[in-house]
């Protein structure tokens, strides 16, 4: 026997395999005919009976006044239709990259907004999120942060995106389903502990707190510095100084020891809270500024240090054990 609940299931997957097929996936999208549904809203149902029963009065009554009312609305209601339509075509939908965030944080997804006329209230929303009311797009490109609730880590992606106005008159409710093709990575939540972290070459000092931590040195390029009297012409910027930046010198570091290592044990069964104190650790050695590589079963990133490294530490953490595990919504 076939529940309401399986039919609805059927339904909706019918339905967003016909929206593939007609709308389908691209980060940067321009709204047509194509794209564009239109039915009415309660109120305009409620306007349509309102011109039937007009219309029903003024023949049976054969009052000319009712009949010529009752038409002047009906055309009020067309009149709606292509004002609908008009105030969501030719609107540009783009996405752009958010901001990192952890499980449990707010997904910020940027879509970028532009017309080649003027519209009006334009509500724009993510399924079960809340929908955010654009009162006027034009030309000028508008970014819009809409938020999306998450609570897993790895790949997030916000589903379809509703595009929807009821402008002029609230009669009608022209809407589009858009997919952006704006999945993002959501990193593991952090928990605060002590870092797992093996000295896998040099164990002379493993007390030591100073391991991987960068100090001055000769081997790596760090940044450029302010000339001081007496430092050696070797190491001075030429190439700053010939564009008029002034006396620079480059400065140059190498690791105290050894790196860290931090690693993921995959026999200890509670490994999301291990990716969770993975991802701690990561941000607390960025911080100090040392020097540290990551070892995952699937995975082994060789030590480094700085911003970029962080961030390919964090998305191997997020997406394993699957690198390229996405996470449906909507």
């Amino acid at each position: 026997m076939i529940t309401a609940l399986t039919k609805t299931a059927f339904i909706q997957t019918c339905w967003q395999r016909w929206l593939s097929r007609r709308l389908p996936a691209s980060s940067s999208i321009t709204l047509a005919h194509k794209s564009i549904f239109i039915l009415p809203t309660g109120f305009g149902l409620f306007w349509l009976f309102i011109v039937v029963l007009l219309f029903l009065f003024g023949t049976n009554y054969q009052n000319n006044l009712v009949i010529g009312l009752s038409l002047l609305l009906l055309s009020v209601f067309n009149t709606c239709i292509i004002y609908s339509y008009r105030n969501l075509a030719g609107m540009s939908l783009e996405a752009k990259t958010g901001p990192y965030v952890y499980a449990g944080e707010s997904v910020i997804f940027p879509v970028e907004l532009s017309a080649t006329q003027h519209q009006y209230q334009v509500t724009l929303g993510y399924p079960q999120n809340l929908p955010q009311t654009i009162a006027h797009v034009d030309r000028q490109k508008l970014l819009t942060l809409l938020s999306f609730k998450n609570e897993q880590r790895g790949w997030v992606t916000p589903g379809r995106l509703k595009v929807e106005s009821r402008y002029p008159l609230g009669l009608c409710r022209a809407w589009s389903n858009v997919d952006l093709a704006n999945p993002q990575i959501v990193f593991a939540k952090p928990i605060a502990s002590e870092p797992v972290l093996t000295q896998q070459l040099n164990q002379d000092d493993p007390s030591s707190t100073d391991r991987g931590r960068a100090i001055v040195g000769v081997e790596e390029f760090q940044h450029l510095k302010p000339y001081i009297q007496g430092e050696s012409l070797n190491q001075v910027a030429w190439k700053q100084l010939a564009q008029g930046r002034g006396m620079l010198t480059k400065a140059f570091s190498q690791p105290a020891s050894e790196p860290q290592w931090l690693v993921l044990d995959p026999n200890n069964l509670e490994i999301e809270k291990q990716l969770s104190q993975l991802t701690w650790a990561v941000n607390q050695l960025d911080q100090s500024g040392q020097i540290f590589g990551l070892i995952l079963p699937n995975q082994t990133l060789a030590p480094n240090h700085g911003q970029q490294h962080r961030v390919d530490c964090l998305k191997a953490i997020a997406t394993y054990p699957n690198l390229n595990r996405m996470q449906a919504h909507g």
